[in-house]
């Protein structure tokens, strides 16, 4: 049950978190909610609206709860996420920490492929750096050292976050809740080592139909995407679900989001990553 998971989160990012305060049969129903809002693509009341006294335990109880729901409609876990990671990007949202989500198999968009528009509410793109792990990583204790030597290579990637909370009304909780606004994610198809690139430095630029929509730079993710994603993985672990082999890690987004529509296509390029890509139909 997700109330056993969050009760043993114990990152220094989440110390202190109280208990549940809206019950269980109301945090699965919002969980459902959400997983009905995600499949048919249709936008819900904010939470934190309709449940002021809502907090971060029930905000993670509720994700676990959805994600719990999935799995048993058939979706298989491939690694996961951190989101708002950058500055820029908070601000966009109103929010000031980040959080993290699962990805799914059924999430993935080939390079180069088409990610369907009418599957979601308003989407928009952000571009980041994706890790895929050649190594289990331990459930504490996990150093940048640690994860470097975990990683088997790196790819450009470009995130699709998609809010079911309507009109991207969102407080923090709404989003954690909500499995981090997670969509879809497009992997390029080179993968590069890590000591191959810089990535605090390396630059980013998202363009939109060969327009530039959004730049950004390594470090604009909490001053590095491997501190991001030694964060995302300390927190899985003390979750009791640490990242394993063959996970990919989403390590948070290098710049702006962009919004995006039908007939739009998306490219992006990170400095000794390459590129990656994706339509929209």
């Amino acid at each position: 049950m997700a109330m056993t998971r969050i009760e043993m989160l114990q990152t220094p990012a989440l110390t202190g978190m109280p208990e549940p305060s809206l019950g269980e049969d109301l945090l699965l129903a919002l969980a459902a909610e959400l997983e009905t809002a995600r499949r048919e693509a249709r936008g819900v009341a904010p939470l934190t609206e309709r449940h002021p006294g809502m907090n971060l335990a029930d905000a993670y109880g509720i994700a676990g709860a959805g994600m719990q729901q999935r799995e048993r409609a058939g979706a298989r876990r491939v690694g996961a996420k951190i989101g708002l990671t950058s500055r820029a990007v908070q601000r966009q949202l109103g929010v000031d920490a980040p959080d993290f989500g699962v990805l799914t198999a059924d999430m993935a968009i080939a390079d180069g492929g088409a990610f369907v528009r009418a599957g979601a509410i308003a989407a928009r793109a952000e571009a980041e750096i994706a890790f895929v792990l050649g190594a289990d990583l331990p459930r504490t204790g996990i150093t940048a050292a640690t994860l470097l030597r975990a990683i088997a290579f790196a790819l450009p990637a470009i995130e699709i976050v998609d809010s079911r909370v309507a009109d991207w009304k969102i407080k923090l909780f709404d989003t954690i809740a909500d499995n981090a606004s997670s969509c879809a994610y497009v992997l390029g198809s080179r993968p590069i080592a890590v000591s191959d690139f810089d990535p605090i430095r390396c630059g980013m630029t998202l363009r939109r139909n060969g327009e530039v929509a959004s730049t950004g730079v390594g470090a604009a993710c909490l001053g590095s995407p491997i501190a991001a994603a030694c964060w995302l993985a300390e927190t899985m672990g003390r979750l009791g679900e640490p990242l394993r082999a063959g996970d990919i890690v989403l390590s948070g987004a290098l710049g702006p989001v962009v919004p995006v529509e039908a007939g739009d296509r998306l490219e992006a390029e990170i400095s000794g990553l390459g590129k990656v890509s994706f339509t929209v139909i």
